[in-house]
């Protein structure tokens, strides 16, 4: 009955039912909604079984999807550890929008004429889509651009799916046999198994948080809440609980932190300066010093240049090759009126992000572009 909900709930809150379906959704229903929803399209009538989106989904669709987000998001760990621990959230996810897309396309389907079907069909497509979208940001926490190239390029999956579906036909058919299934689920019983790993893993862990929180000292739970929350661009619960562990411990200063950011990102500037003076005051080392740029950032936001040039020249002396803090000083002297300076901390910049580690060069390329067009301007 809960996981129904959920399903119902991706027709009016979108987002917050995918962050449901994460945190308490089950594999098997999502699972089982798809194969029913495609009885009701009654697929054979075009040459397919009834579990030929299902089986698109779990072995062409998701694994690219996958891989595509592995490649643009730059997601930690290696091809192998990304997939057993994104693989069975994302088939959740994608499964339950798969059927809340596809659900009013099967009503449809037997009391609308064709000519009508026809755009029914475009828009539960689209809003699949769009879905795929919310399920790509949850489940991996990525920007949006991210997440839009990576359903952008999503159909990638989809063409191969279509080239080997005439040999997987075939194999299928073996695999058909009672007694080929009973030796594969004796031989393979544990490894499909553990396809739910990675989303049981994460909740027991969300469900070990939720108890936690309910202790009125701890703190650091809420704080861990708050992060989850932000990594999915929950930023109304991830605030609460962010707030809520200040109100516990004021002297949380990671909390103070990431309220900050988020009220940078809101365009609170007034809120972003007091949790970032708040950190500085606790700790002007926090986050490798990190809290002398976002204090920095800020006051560029704000047009406070002088103090902006105090903050990040504090911060480039500790950090002189982080190409973020560089342009952002940068772009302070630029205002200021020391051009030769400026353009000095955005050729530094430019060449920090250059010289970056591969794995880092998605988080510090687009400063290097932005240092490279101030550059441009003032030639």
């Amino acid at each position: 009955m809960v996981n129904a909900k959920f399903l119902l709930r991706l027709f009016w809150q979108p987002a917050d039912a995918m962050g449901a379906i994460l945190d308490r959704g089950s594999l098997l229903f999502a699972s089982v909604a798809v194969l029913v929803v495609s009885w009701l399209l009654g697929l054979s009538r075009f040459g397919y079984s009834f579990y030929t989106p299902l089986l698109v989904l779990a072995v062409f669709y998701v694994p690219g999807v996958v891989l595509l987000s592995k490649l643009l998001g730059g997601l930690g760990g290696s091809v192998g550890a990304v997939f057993a621990r994104d693989y069975s959230p994302l088939l959740t996810c994608s499964a339950m929008a798969w059927t809340a897309a596809n659900l009013p396309l099967a009503l449809a389907a037997r009391v609308l004429p064709a000519a009508v079907l026809g755009y029914v069909t475009v828009a539960a497509y689209l809003y699949f889509v769009a879905l795929m979208f919310l399920a790509v940001r949850t489940v991996f926490g990525t920007e949006n651009r991210i997440a839009i190239g990576v359903v952008g390029l999503s159909w990638i999956p989809l063409v191969a799916a279509i080239l080997l579906w005439g040999p997987l036909r075939v194999v299928l058919g073996y695999l058909a046999s009672p007694f080929i299934l009973f030796y594969a689920y004796y031989f393979l019983g544990g490894e499909i198994g553990n396809l739910g790993a990675g989303l049981r893993s994460r909740q027991n862990f969300r469900r070990m948080l939720e108890a936690a929180a309910v202790n009125p000292h701890d703190g650091e739970a809420q704080y861990q809440l708050g992060l989850i929350h932000q990594q999915r661009h929950q930023y109304e619960e991830a605030v609460r609980r962010f707030q809520n562990a200040v109100a516990i411990d004021p002297q949380e200063t990671d909390a103070h932190f990431q309220l900050g950011r988020i009220a940078r990102e809101q365009g609170r500037l007034d809120d972003a300066l007091a949790h970032f003076q708040t950190v500085r005051r606790q700790d002007e080392k926090h986050s490798q010093s990190e809290i002398l740029r976002e204090l920095g950032a800020t006051y560029v936001l704000a047009g406070r240049w002088q103090e902006a040039c105090r903050e990040l020249a504090a911060y480039i002396e500790r950090r002189p090759y982080d190409p973020e803090g560089l342009f952002h000083y940068g772009q302070a002297l630029e205002e200021l009126g020391r051009v030769v300076e400026a353009r000095e901390m955005f050729e530094r910049a430019t060449e920090a992000a250059r010289t970056a580690p591969r794995y880092r060069r998605r988080l510090t390329g687009k400063w290097s572009r932005l240092a490279q067009k101030h550059l441009r301007k003032a030639e």
